[in-house]
């Protein structure tokens, strides 16, 4: 086996030595383009680690997957809404709803609800918010694939009626808007107790449920008709529709599992912050979308790989991370997430258009 790849390196290494100067740059400057993302996160890690060595340590890598597990679910939900040429500006505040809810529910005071006098099953308030999330999903999906709306009108509308309807539901009771808190222990420890530990460093158990959901969702876009045919949509719409893909049935699919993934999200950060308010979520899907389009989901439609937006989620929070340990103003972080967004489509339409 390893003759045989030495073979490959070597056959290829023959073909590239045999070609022009102007080809070789060509090839380079493809190479380069294609991975500019990669390349330029890359050398702001090294620029940080060397001008702030604690970045590399134990507590700081621990701290960075678990961020990337807690912002992985919202990312493999988006990411099919931007391979079928699309994207959904929902995403953050169905995460606060759905987090609000799990909130409201697994509690030790019944803040929204006082007439409850004990928490529901956890099971039970898990399976509501996935039928909130999907229910949410369905109304966007429904829009775009009857009513031929773009999934940005589709998308910011409902943003706007999810965040009434949070706001409407923390009046309720005696609470009157106020954060949620005082949160179960079985609903925090469920997902916020230790995993393993790595020396002294804990590793939370929705780092498991992320590994999960990436696997689950990995089966999804590569081995089911549903991914195959999500793809071919995303790629060309009437090609799929004549060759026998219910093309509607599918965008509407792809947008309800986005919002059950968004539910995972929101009921995952209610335990994680072990509060949630009307702000929960906020611009969750602005994180998303970057690291979805680093990770190399084209909005060009019919591209996109379930590693590629773990290791844009995961580049994301190493850049966050690092800004943080240069004690960068948190203000700022909003003016780079919006640029590297830029960037990132940039060169992803840059890419397009040299194959074209």
């Amino acid at each position: 086996m390893a003759d045989m790849d030495n073979k490959k390196i070597e056959t290829k290494r023959q073909a590239f030595a045999a070609l022009s100067s102007q080809d070789k740059m060509r090839i380079i400057g493809d190479l380069l383009l294609n991975n500019a993302m990669y390349i330029i996160i890359i050398l702001a890690v090294i620029y940080i680690s060397i001008k702030v060595p604690a970045f590399l340590g134990l507590s700081s890598i621990v701290n960075v997957i678990s961020l990337t597990a807690a912002k992985l679910p919202i990312a493999l939900g988006i990411g099919g809404c931007i391979v079928l040429t699309g994207t959904d500006i929902s995403a953050g505040r169905v995460v606060g709803l759905t987090a609000c809810i799990s909130a409201s529910l697994l509690t030790t005071a019944f803040k929204v609800f006082p007439d409850m006098t004990s928490a529901p099953p956890i099971l039970v308030v898990l399976l509501m918010v996935l039928a909130v999330g999907g229910a949410v999903g369905f109304v966007n999906g429904f829009s775009v694939a009857k009513f031929k709306l773009h999934p940005f009108i589709v998308t910011l509308s409902t943003q706007l009626i999810v965040y009434g309807i949070i706001l409407m539901y923390l009046k309720n009771g005696t609470n009157n808007g106020q954060t949620l808190s005082g949160l179960s222990e079985g609903y925090r420890a469920l997902v916020t107790g230790t995993l393993f530990k790595i020396g002294n460093v804990a590793v939370p158990r929705y780092v498991l449920y992320a590994v999960i959901l990436t696997v689950v969702m990995w089966v999804v876009w590569n081995k089911t008709t549903f991914g195959k045919n999500m793809f071919a949509v995303g790629s060309n719409e009437e090609a799929a529709n004549v060759s026998g893909v219910n093309v509607s049935r599918t965008i509407i699919m792809v947008f309800m599992l986005a919002g059950m993934m968004y539910a995972i999200t929101g009921f995952l950060d209610g335990a994680r912050i072990a509060s949630a308010n009307a702000n929960t979520g906020l611009n969750y899907e602005c994180d998303a979308i970057a690291a979805c389009v680093i990770g190399g989901v084209s909005f060009v439609g019919g591209i996109g790989r379930i590693s590629g937006i773990v290791v844009g989620v995961l580049l994301l929070q190493i850049i966050f991370a690092g800004l943080n340990f240069l004690s960068v103003d948190a203000n700022m972080l909003y003016i780079i997430k919006g640029l590297i967004i830029l960037i990132a489509c940039a060169i992803d339409m840059r890419k397009y258009l040299v194959r074209k």
